[in-house]
Formats: structure tokens, sequence, C-alpha cells
């Protein structure tokens, strides 16, 4: 998808004439030094801005003149940041609070995948993401969800087809086609994916990847589909082999998912360009504590990679990949979204510039994006409830339990020797060894899927979310069936949300209203209850550092090993449904 520059003739004569020198910019920005990304260099330079745009920009001082002028004391200005691949909806606020949360870190464009709220509300919840994500000085541009649900293994709130998808392809923020969960379907060339793949063809739109160690033949078919991108590689050699097959690869540090480190290796002066940065998925707390996409560029500059490399992987090189043709560098004609820091080995955001206009300084945004659009009802039917609801009939002495990994959401298939009591399987808090459940919460259909997780380290209590990817149904996790009911409950009675419970006392609870996935109260006051409900995570036993992000991925039958939806476990690797005993 090209995007055009100036269309409008009187705007464009305007343009050239601020870029000659022939009339004044409306905001010159002098004192500065450049990065600039298309040549690799850096230098001192002068900036003339106009209706949004760059004009101009002169090595020579006082070549511009402007109705207003900022001196930018020496700082470097880059263009402002892109993530790649990410879901607002991860974040727990609605996009207005997220662009407040992440405009002071430098982020001025975020490529989103809305199916969170599309398996939950289907169109109904895309179109509310676009129409509340318009005007704000964030451009959130838009994936469209190519699989809704991610696999017939559970039970969604929608299903959406090609036909359903194809009147949005239309939309003006709309940029193609989202990550194609059923990798298994693509390369086994199931109707369904192929449709849509064609429907992306026939578009001339991006179609973006999601193939958890996917190698060999398997991995060509995929990337011969017209797969352009992938962010779940976990090792260098696997993001190779991906880029030897066509795919950018974009990698990934969220709030579970961190794939950083082990993927720097593959970033050289020949591939560089054909990688970029994304978060997929992360929470307030994190952005607050960590940053957003900054937060990668100073990573990977610490790992060795140049910082202009760094940088040009969170700017032109993901505006290249998806298309964005006017952003992404500080050129003549592009839009002027840009950042300014003091040091660049470690990059840390002074100003933000959204279209110019300076849109966050020292760490706060100039002014709120507030929330103006309604969000569609939630779904929470999952009543009639009781302790029998989580009893698990011991039929063996042998399970499958779901081995957590951590700072990862690819888990282990592994083998424990149960406990019981009185012919039914409890949790072992000593070997670590808890029940989980998956409640099906959009249909009523009553459908409860049990299992054990190994390596979540809870030693009392039981934690519950209405967030479990990718069909957020109820999940819990819980020491005793008693305490996993009260979590259970308390999410149902909130209408949506996260708890954590022990004994009979809710320990920290935080509401999320819209789709059971998001607040619509303020980002700071979503981060201090996600902070508390961490703590009491952190004070029942849980060693992992988000073990709310963690449990949501343990329902997401697309990544590998063993997984758990309303329907039963999952074996991802054969990518079928498989018993709990051995």
């Amino acid at each position: 998808m090209v995007r055009s520059f100036v269309q409008d003739v009187e705007e464009l004569k305007a343009l050239l004439a601020v870029a000659r020198g022939d009339a004044p910019a409306e905001t010159v920005l002098r004192g500065g030094k450049l990065v600039n990304v298309l040549s690799g260099e850096g230098y001192p330079a002068e900036i003339a801005l106009f209706r949004g745009r760059i004009a101009g920009v002169s090595l020579v001082a006082g070549t511009y003149s402007g109705e207003t002028e900022v001196d930018l004391a020496g700082e470097y200005i880059t263009p402002g940041f892109i993530d790649g691949h990410m879901h607002i909806e991860s974040s727990l606020v609605v996009p207005p609070e997220f662009s407040n949360a992440v405009l002071p870190h430098g982020t001025t464009s975020v490529v989103t995948d809305p199916h969170e709220i599309a398996n939950v509300h289907g169109i109904e919840g895309i179109r509310f993401m676009l129409a509340s994500s318009e005007g704000l000085p964030l451009r959130v541009f838009v994936m469209l969800s190519s699989c809704v649900p991610a696999t017939d293994m559970e039970t969604s709130g929608a299903r959406l087809s090609a036909d359903d998808l194809a009147g949005l392809l239309s939309e003006s923020r709309v940029l193609g086609m989202a990550e194609m969960m059923n990798y298994p379907g693509v390369v086994l060339g199931l109707d369904d994916m192929v449709r849509k793949a064609v429907m992306g063809h026939q578009s001339g739109v991006r179609m973006d990847g999601h193939s958890p160690l996917l190698s060999g033949q398997a991995l060509q078919a995929y990337a011969s589909a017209g797969i352009a991108s992938d962010h779940e590689s976990v090792s260098a050699s696997e993001a190779l082999e991906k880029l030897r097959a066509g795919l950018h690869v974009l990698i990934r540090e969220g709030s579970t998912a961190r794939n950083l480190d082990a993927l720097l290796p593959v970033v050289n002066e020949r591939t560089s360009r054909f990688c970029s940065f994304a978060t997929d998925d992360k929470q307030p707390n994190d952005l607050a504590r960590d940053g957003h996409i900054d937060h990668c560029v100073r990573r990977a500059i610490v790992g060795g990679v140049d910082p202009v490399t760094a940088i040009q992987m969170a700017t032109i090189n993901t505006a290249r990949h998806f298309g964005l043709d006017d952003l992404g560098a500080i050129a003549p004609g592009y839009l002027a979204d840009m950042v300014t820091f003091a040091d660049l080995r470690e990059p840390r955001i002074s100003r933000t510039f959204s279209s110019g206009k300076l849109v966050a300084e020292n760490g706060q945004v100039v002014s709120r994006s507030e929330v103006s659009v309604a969000a569609p009802r939630n779904l929470m039917h999952a009543a009639n409830l009781r302790l029998e609801s989580f009893a698990i009939r011991c039929e063996g002495k042998l399970a499958r339990a779901i081995g957590v990994l951590p700072d990862q959401i690819v888990t282990r298939s592994e083998v424990v020797e149960v406990s019981q009591d009185g012919g039914y399987v409890v949790s072992d808090t000593q070997r670590d060894i808890l029940k989980i459940a998956v409640i099906e919460r959009h249909k009523g259909t009553g459908n409860v899927g049990l299992g054990l997780v190994k390596g979540f380290g809870l030693r009392a209590g039981a934690v519950a979310s209405s967030i479990a990817h990718d069909s957020h149904n109820l999940v819990v996790i819980g020491v005793s069936d008693a305490e996993m009911l009260l979590a259970a409950q308390t999410v149902i009675g909130m209408g949506g949300g996260i708890c954590a419970v022990r004994g009979g006392e809710v320990l920290g609870q935080l509401p999320l209203p819209v789709a059971g996935l998001m607040s619509d109260q303020p980002w700071e006051s979503v981060r201090d209850a996600m902070q508390r409900l961490l703590e009491a995570a952190h004070d029942l036993g849980c060693p992992l550092d988000n073990p709310y992000m963690a449990m949501a991925f343990l329902a997401l039958p697309v990544i590998p090993e063993l997984k758990l939806t309303d329907l039963g476990l999952v074996d991802v690797t054969a990518f079928q449904l498989c018993p709990l005993f051995v």
C-alpha cells in the first residue's frame, strides 16, 4: 500500500515556497543534530515545517525563517518511532489512553491488529477500534484480523470470514491482513485461509505472519502464500531462516514475550533493513517502567547494534515495509513526526512531535486525548459455576501439564505424576503443579476446560482474568477449587477483568468493561491497579514478571507446545485436542 504525499495543488505550491525559502515556515527547528535514517548520517541541521509536513532541511544555519522558532539546544532529532505489530487491547486501555501512554516515549505510529476485541465482538469490535483511534496525535494503522477465531479448538465470541473483512479494506487506515495465526491452515491450503490470502493479493495489501518455530518446507509453503513478515522468532537461527525465506523480521519485546536479546545476533549491516521492532502485547505498568519502542532501541544499542541502525529499525524500516511512504524519515515532504533526545547511545525522549506539533514533553503529553466513542456491550455469560466445575476425576497416575517458560509464550508439554484426594486431582504446591481452568464466556455453553500447569509458582490463592488469548474466555489458575471459584465469580461480577484472591478474600481487582479486555479509565489508574495485582500475585508465590500475561497465553492454541481452551487440552504440535491423562 503506497501512501501519497501532498495532493492539494495550492497546499503543494505553498509547501514549495517554504522549501525554496520564499515564504516563512510555520515552525523552524534550530540547533539540533539530525539523525538521517535515509543516509545513515548524523549532522547539525535546521528543519522547516509547514502544515504538518517537513518543507525542507538545511545544513546551513539561518536558511529558513519561521513564525515560530524552536531551539533544540544540541539535542538529536529523529523520526518518530513506529511499532510494527501490536494489540492496543493488551495495554488494557482504549486507543485515546494508549496514545497518552506512548507519545511521551516517542511512539508516533503503531500498526495494530484488533483481533483481541474482534474475537469478542467481531466486525463491531474492529470498527470501534478504528473509530476510537480516529484523529489522535498517535497514528493508528490497522491490519484486519485474519484468524477469528484462531482455531476451531476453542469457542470465541465471533467468527470472521474473508467476505466479512472485505468491506473494511477500503478504510483509509487499514493497511492489510493481520497475522495469519492459523499457519497450519495456510501451509495445508485450507479453504478459509486460502480465501483470505487471495483477498489480500487481489487488494494489493500486506499480509502479516505468525509462525512460531515454523521451518523447512512448511516455512517455504507459508512464505509462498505471500506472507510478508513474522514476529514469533525466539532464536537467531529461526529469524535467519525466515529472513532467507523473504519475511521481514519483527523483533518482539513485550510484557511476556521478550525475544530481543536472542534475536540481535541476526542484525548486521546486510540484514538490518529487513528488521524492525514490535511489542505485540505490552501492559501499562511495563510501559511506565521501561518505555515502548524507545526501550527496544536502547536495548538494541546495549546489545551492540549501531545507534543509527537501531533507529532505522524503529522508523524507516517499518514505514517502508508497510508502504507508509510519507513516514519514517525527516526529509522534504514527509509528515513531521519527530522525537528529540540528548544521548544517541541511550535515547531518552525529551520531546515528541506529531504533524509538526509538540504533543509530549519531558514525559508528559501536552494535551490529553479523551475517550469519546461508545464501546460495544460486554459479554460475560459464564453463570452457574460451582465447586464441581473445577473437579478433575483422577483417571490415571500420569497426566499432561503445561510447562511455563519465563519470558516466553511458548510452553513445554510435560508429563507429571498427579496428586489426588478422594479420587480427584488436586494442586501440589510442593512440586509447583497447579490446576488451570478455561471457562467459556461468550455464548453460555457451560464449557469448562480443565488441566494442569507447572512453573506458575502459586503457593496459595488463585488468579483469574477475562483476557485469555485469543478467544478471551475466562482463565483461572489456583491452589484450591474454592479459591478458583471465588476468583472466577469475582471476574464475572465485574463484567470482565482481572483479580487475585486468597482464601475468601479478594486481594486485588481491575474491572475491564470494554469487551472484558480494556478499561475506560485513565491509563495511569489502570497502571496503578495492575501494579497492585502484580504485587498480590507475587505475594501468593508466583515468580513470573507478569503472571497475568503469562496466564493469558496459556489459552492460545497456536503457540507450541501444549495449551488449554474451553474445549480441553490442545497439542499444538499436532494441532489437535488431546486427553489430560496419559
